[in-house]
């Protein structure tokens, strides 16, 4: 039997409004003046931009190894029998959630002039060797690490999350089978847990990549943004600059979320496949597959059998 599907008129009408809606916001994107996409296309691949989109990667990449590397070692230590490691790893989160990241680039943009100089020595003794954080830590780096730590806060809890999601069992087994704490995380608990870990890291990535946008406050001046701001400035042109931005940051995200589909679908093996599951002999599918296959239906009558 082919059943046929009742009339919704009301779908029907709803997609022709939301068309309607679609068409209308094309056109006051293609005919509104104060868009100028002449000038959009003039500077959507001006050097400095391009240079901006060079810097901007680059922070998010190596904020999000610091974050990923912070993270892990902030999650294993919540984990951790020993209080004091526990209670460490709790005061990092706590302080690093709840402080505004703005807040956080300002204050490691004033570090050089709270910490002045690095010192190597005897405690409460003579100095061996003395660094000035000046020569270290410049504006690129501090926008780094600023972006790092307070990704690893957030990152940390997702990954304790990630983590115990795997069955306690399996580590009991492990350890059954003579397996160290450290081989056990990196052999069994880890490949487990990215599963889970893996969608929202993801999200964070794409996050950060928004977030550098607030490194002025370090401040460091080569990112995306402030490359468009200054060629804004200086045309008295900021609308079209703001879509050169956009149009850029959606590009990024949109190759960061297709890699995160394959890292997703890598990981997932065995939980997310949609294969169909052959059906089991004896069972109610088998049996109509199986007279499916010898050419008669269910409703065929027994064969005569002459005596």
């Amino acid at each position: 039997m082919r059943a046929k599907a009742a009339p919704r008129p009301g779908t029907w009408v709803s997609a022709v409004i939301v068309g309607l809606l679609v068409l209308a916001l094309v056109n006051f994107l293609v005919t509104n003046p104060v868009l100028e996409w002449g000038t959009v296309a003039t500077y959507i691949l001006d050097v400095k931009v391009v240079q901006g989109v060079g810097w901007t990667l680059l922070v998010t990449v190596l904020a999000m190894v610091l974050g990923t590397v912070v993270a892990l070692l902030a999650a294993v230590m919540r984990r951790s029998d020993n209080p004091v490691l526990r209670g460490v790893s709790w005061a990092y989160i706590f302080v690093f959630r709840g402080i505004p990241v703005y807040t956080q680039l300002v204050f490691w943009g004033l570090f050089t002039v709270i910490v002045p100089k690095l010192v190597v020595g005897v405690p409460f003794g003579p100095e061996l060797l003395s660094f000035s954080t000046r020569d270290l830590l410049t504006a690129f780096w501090a926008a780094v690490i600023g972006l790092g730590l307070n990704e690893g806060a957030y990152l940390a809890e997702i990954i304790r999350s990630g983590l115990n999601s795997v069955d306690r069992g399996q580590t009991e087994a492990s350890k059954a089978l003579g397996m160290g704490n450290g081989k056990i995380l990196r052999r069994i608990i880890v490949p487990q847990a990215m599963r889970v870990i893996v969608p929202p890291l993801g999200n964070e990535t794409i996050g950060m990549l928004k977030t550098t946008s607030l490194v002025l406050a370090v401040p460091f001046t080569l990112d995306l943004t402030f490359a468009t701001n200054g060629i804004a400035n200086k045309l008295f042109t900021p609308i079209p600059l703001l879509i050169v931005a956009a149009l850029w940051y959606l590009a990024i995200t949109s190759v960061l979320m297709v890699g995160q589909y394959f890292l997703e679908k890598h990981f997932g093996r065995g939980f997310d496949d949609r294969t169909p599951v052959a059906p089991r002999r004896g069972s109610r599918s088998g049996r109509q597959a199986a007279v499916t296959r010898s050419g008669t239906t269910p409703h065929d009558p027994l064969p005569e059998v002459e005596l």
